[in-house]
């Protein structure tokens, strides 16, 4: 379903383009006075910005619960080996300086 939904969106951009490809003029051509005319106010430009944010949930897919507890274990087994990898390591330089220390003392 997103995939038909995105492939109409980049039929319609593709369409826009050739467009402004067909008539330059029309783009080209607008007077000051009308580009101003199209400017929104700043209160239009953010209700727009609240609908696209909308529209933009609407499409997102949440995961389900086993997905997202399946996810969180993963992430916590790699944070527990990890920090026990880091502490490793840190023990094993920590006594190594404290080693070459006693060797020049």
């Amino acid at each position: 379903m997103a995939e038909i939904e995105k492939n109409a969106e980049q039929q319609t951009a593709a369409a826009a383009k050739k467009a402004k490809k067909a008539d330059p003029e029309k783009s080209a051509g607008k007077s000051k006075k009308t580009k101003d005319k199209d400017k929104k106010s700043i209160f239009a430009r953010i209700a727009g910005w609240f609908k696209d944010l909308k529209k933009e949930f609407k499409k997102v897919v949440w995961p389900d619960r086993k997905k997202v507890v399946n996810n969180t274990f993963v992430v916590m087994v790699v944070v527990v080996v990890g920090s026990v990898l880091v502490g490793l390591i840190d023990t094993g330089l920590l006594r190594l300086m404290q080693f070459l220390m006693g060797l020049s003392g």
